[in-house]
């Protein structure tokens, strides 16, 4: 009986020590053997972390509802679907409105719901997205609670380059850069490059920021810098911030910003120019024609070229729709056959330099969509495109240093931009 006692123990100890020498073996062959799935596996789990978390909530502990505000769709309609009553949805109403009015909720706007993972699967939360980063939640929980978030938002730092073939906005496009990104290259050259004139050849480098939310490309950041080239000459632009004001510099520290625009609109191609003797396509005849033409399609926004004050906004038999601003006692502009004038635009109203004041159309003696634009220059009207401006004020001298220091990494940055490459 102790032979067999012992033998029992013995064979324990022996089975258990087996299991412990095998489990330890096989953990270690395990681990020298998929090592680098360990290290995938936690990449999972980390990304499943992420996907498990949306708005600031652990989503996986509601039922998730989303869809897209509908046309004359209101928020009581989607909560009553989810088991919110007409008091509550009342109630919420009324207090979410010093923070959210609930009115402003827009169609083709996204949304989100969040049920109880009960027998009731009543709404807890409401998130309405307001626009990519921002968003408002209301609290249907107990004491009602509605507060605004936001979205955290990533930098990349991107560049884009080309060499023009028929326009700016299409050679960008064609390099599978944004819209957003040539309208802002043109806002930043807007006083020193007609784009209406730049040349096949021409060529362009430029670093800027794009900023993304959940991964996801929402729209460019500033511009860091850029390099024009135009006839072989270079027109470098530089971001920098002096005393809180972002403005735009060349390499000489000069503001790229002048008295006025180059033209009223943003994209388009002059038609015809200033001449004293140009043939008429409608009187069928010579005659003196005292502005410059820009063809665009109808509807395109016209900007005045300076601030300054409405002197006249109308109608004409030849002028069709217009606008005339006075900018100071030596300059006045004019904006001639217009689809509509802009909203609220009127005779003494202030405007500043780049405001919308109408859209291009053909009202009045015109053969299609332009804006025909004339500028006068002490009672006579001159050719805008051959005067000369003057510019904004430079760098402030106690920031020169810190600017040159700064732009000539910006310099190496644009130079070693690889053309041959395709632009990420």
């Amino acid at each position: 009986m102790n032979f067999i006692k012992k033998y029992r123990t013995l064979f324990g100890f022996t089975a258990v020590g087996t299991i412990l020498f095998l489990n330890l073996y096989l953990t270690k062959k395990q681990e020298q053997k998929t090592e680098p799935a360990v290290i995938e596996s936690e990449n999972i789990s980390e990304e499943i972390n992420v996907l498990k978390k949306e708005y600031g909530f652990a989503i996986d502990s509601f039922i998730i509802h989303k869809g897209t505000i509908k046309k004359n769709q209101f928020l009581a309609d989607i909560l009553l679907r989810h088991h919110v009553s007409y008091p509550e949805i009342d109630r919420l109403v009324k207090k979410a409105k010093d923070t959210f009015d609930v009115r402003k909720i827009r169609a083709g706007k996204n949304y989100c719901i969040l049920n109880a993972k009960d027998s009731t699967e009543k709404a807890q939360f409401f998130i309405y997205e307001q626009d990519p980063v921002n968003y408002v939640v209301f609290d249907l929980r107990d004491t009602f609670n509605i507060y605004t978030e936001k979205k955290e938002v990533e930098i990349r730092e991107k560049v884009a380059f080309g060499t023009i073939k028929s326009s700016l906005y299409e050679t960008l496009l064609e390099s599978d850069a944004s819209v957003e990104l040539a309208m802002a290259l043109a806002e930043i050259y807007a006083w020193t490059i007609d784009f209406y004139r730049i040349q096949k050849g021409d060529e362009f480098k430029v670093v800027y920021e794009e900023k993304y939310v959940e991964g996801n490309p929402i729209g460019i950041g500033k511009i860091k810098s850029a390099d024009f080239i135009h006839k072989d000459e270079h027109f470098y632009a530089f971001h920098f911030d002096q005393s809180g004001i972002d403005d735009y510099f060349d390499e000489n520290a000069k503001s790229l910003r002048k008295t006025f625009l180059k033209a009223p609109l943003k994209f388009s191609r002059i038609s015809s120019k200033y001449s004293l003797r140009r043939f008429h396509p409608v009187q069928k005849r010579y005659k003196a024609h005292l502005g410059t033409d820009y063809a665009a399609p109808k509807g395109t926004p016209i900007m005045s070229v300076g601030d300054g004050e409405v002197k006249e906004a109308g109608y004409k038999k030849y002028n069709g729709r217009y606008v005339k601003i006075r900018h100071n006692g030596t300059y006045t502009t004019q904006y001639l056959h217009m689809s509509k004038i802009a909203k609220g635009l009127k005779k003494g109203k202030f405007i500043r330099q780049g405001d919308v004041i109408g859209y291009v159309g053909s009202s009045g003696l015109a053969t299609g969509p332009h804006v025909c634009f004339r500028f006068w220059k002490n009672g006579k009207q001159v050719n805008h495109l051959k005067e000369k401006f003057p510019a904004a004020k430079p760098v402030k001298e106690i920031y020169l240093e810190e600017y040159l220091k700064l732009i000539r990494e910006l310099k190496k940055e644009l130079e070693g931009i690889n053309t041959s490459k395709i632009p990420v």
